[in-house]
Parts: C-alpha cells; structure tokens; sequence
C-alpha cells in the first residue's frame, strides 16, 4: 500500500516539472526522425578523378559507369597523376582512377591491365569503402564475351534485401534512449533529492529500503515502455519499417535494459552528492558501453581484450539480442543466452543498489 502511494508521489513530482514530460515525447520523436538519416555508414557522393592514358572507347565506358553511379561524384579528368594528388591536397577529390595506357589492347589481347586506384584514407571508411566501390566497378569493365566467360556472380543479401541502414540503426536507437531515460533520469531523482534535502523526509519513515527504490523505478520502467511504443510506431509511420520477429520480445529485452540502467543510476546516485558528480560518472560508463556494444562497429572486429570486456557490457548482449529479433526475425531460443546475460547482469546491479543505498544519507 505504502509503494502505491510512492509510485503516486513519483508521478506528481515528474508532472509537476514542466520541462520533462515534454523531454520524454520530444526527445524519442527527435531521434527517431533524424538520428537515422545522419548515423549512417553507408558512404556516397565520394569525388573520383579520372587519369586517363589510354583514351579508348573502352575506357570512356569506364567513366561514364562511373559518373552514372550513386555513389561517386565525377570530379573530371586530370592530365597526370601527379596533378590529381594536387587536387586531393586541396580537397577537391577523394579517389583517384588512373587508367594505364594500352588498356583497351590488352583487354582485347587477353592480358590483364592494371588500374591504379589512390583513395585519401585521412578518412579511413570514405577512402576504403570508395575505393571498394570503384574496384568493383573497373573489375565489371570488361568486354561482352570475358564477362559472361568468367563473371558469373549472383548477390543475395539476407534480412535486409534494400541495404537499408535504417533497418539497423533504429534497434540500437531503442537501446540508447532507455540507457538515457531509464539511468539518468533516476540518478538525477534522487541526487536532485540530496541536494534539496527532501530525502531526508523519506529517510526517517519506516519506507523500506526496497520499496523506496521500487518507487524510484517503477515510474521510469514504465516511462521506458512507452517510449518504446512511441518508436515502434515512429519506425512503422516514418519509414515504413517493422519488426520481423515478435514485438513482446522486443518489450522483454527492453524492461532487462530498463532494470540495468535504472539500478546503474541508482547505484551511481548512492555514491553521489551532487548532480554534477552524477552526471560525469553515469556519462563515462554510458560512452564506454555504447562505444564498446558493437552498435557502430562489430564486435568481431575488436582486440581480443575488448572482446573480453564485452562480456560484461549488457548494452552488447541487448544489441545483439534486438537486431537478432527486429532484424532478423529470430524468437525466443535464438536469443535465450544474450537475454540471460543481460538479466543477470541487471539483478545483481539492481541488488547493488538496494544493499548500497542508506537510510541514513
């Protein structure tokens, strides 16, 4: 009875500040319509410059498939080599194409001529992705016969048939707007609390340790549940895209996260004084966990000692199990081991927080 009437008290201060219950709407639509079309890894408009030694019909099919390309911008052609690293010093191209000469001959003879690709890798996945690109590209330049001779190849990209990046981003997305509401918000709750002194009223009523902080969660686990409603239909309503696998597993990994984070504030809340000293600290280990969860990178292509981290990071075992669900299609058994990590990692934070909070603070 007491935990109703705490969970109420909960509402009204949330309700009563006016800036947050606009935060808890604005901030998921904000990031759900924008966030995905700027975190993207796909990579375009990259500007090519054409060396071209040979000027043959061959290798004007060659810049044309180039300039007609999405994912090049046609800089011109360039006299020499030498002029096109010019240009790259000025920023006025990305990669470089220099067509040997003798090219169309040597295609025709049989032999194997050489194109010379020079990216400016200052930008390590721009000038690898484009010059990947424009590999493919020269490779796919050859005559008629060759290419039905010896390039038979057959593309079929599984779970996400567009490429859409979308379709990846908006999980991790989900993951990073419970991290935020569901860890700073409580953190901030009670160290606000501290700071003005009102804890000290709940301090000295017989309100248990667990009910006082089961009255600081529940209210956000339930703020983190409807945020993920609002993102499933922004995702559906804004670009079309939906989950492939069950929705109630989606909310079942979500209230793991939830429970995580809000026992991480919690935890951090307990050892804090000030809402800056908060702030900093919950911060340092969200940047770490983001960084770390394979949501930008895979986790595969990390050292063997951060893999070996990750298997205490539980934002990895959510992005692993989400993408799992949203992306692929996959149900319960498919994300059994992640989602028992995941919780129990959750359980003993959240019993760090009970054990570490004090009544008399």
């Amino acid at each position: 009875m007491k935990l109703s009437f705490l969970i109420q008290k909960e509402f009204i201060q949330m309700f009563r500040n006016s800036f947050l219950p606009r935060l808890i709407i604005i901030f998921p639509v904000v990031t759900v319509c924008i966030i995905p079309w700027v975190m993207t890894m796909e990579v375009k408009d990259v500007k090519v410059q054409v060396v071209d030694n040979d000027h043959s019909t061959t290798s004007q099919r060659l810049i044309q498939r180039i300039s007609a390309s999405d994912y090049f911008v046609f800089a011109g052609k360039a006299n020499s080599y030498g002029e096109a690293m010019q240009d790259i010093g000025r920023g006025i191209t990305d990669v470089i194409l220099e067509i040997p000469n003798n090219y169309e001959r040597d295609l025709v003879n049989g032999s194997k001529p050489q194109v010379l690709i020079s990216a400016n890798a200052s930008n390590a996945i721009k000038g690898a992705m484009g010059s990947s690109y424009l590999s493919q590209i020269a490779i796919g330049n050859i005559t008629p016969e060759t290419n039905e001779q010896q390039l038979r190849m057959t593309i079929i990209d599984l779970y996400n048939n567009n490429l859409n990046y979308k379709v990846f981003m908006i999980p991790a997305l989900i993951g990073t707007l419970l991290m935020l509401l569901c860890g700073f918000l409580p953190a901030l709750n009670i160290v606000g609390e501290k700071e003005k002194g009102t804890i000290e009223q709940i301090n000295v009523t017989p309100v248990s340790k667990w009910e006082f902080i089961f009255a600081k969660l529940i209210p956000y686990w339930l703020v983190g549940m409807l945020v993920i409603t609002l993102c499933l239909l922004l995702s559906w309503a804004v670009y079309g895209i939906t989950s492939q696998g069950n929705v109630g597993l989606i909310y079942a990994l979500s209230l793991l996260l939830a429970l995580f984070f809000s026992g991480l504030g919690l935890v951090i809340s307990n050892y804090s004084d000030t809402m800056q000293q908060a702030v900093f600290v919950m911060w340092f280990f969200v940047v770490v966990m983001i960084l770390m969860s394979g949501m930008f990178t895979p986790v595969r292509s990390m050292p063997i000692w951060a893999q070996t981290l990750d298997s205490v990071n539980p934002m990895h075992y959510f992005m692993d199990a989400i993408r799992t669900v949203f992306v692929r299609g996959g149900g319960a058994q498919s994300i059994a081991v992640p989602a028992m990590r995941l919780g129990i990692i959750a359980i003993l934070v959240d019993i760090w927080a009970v054990i570490s909070y004090r009544k008399n603070q």
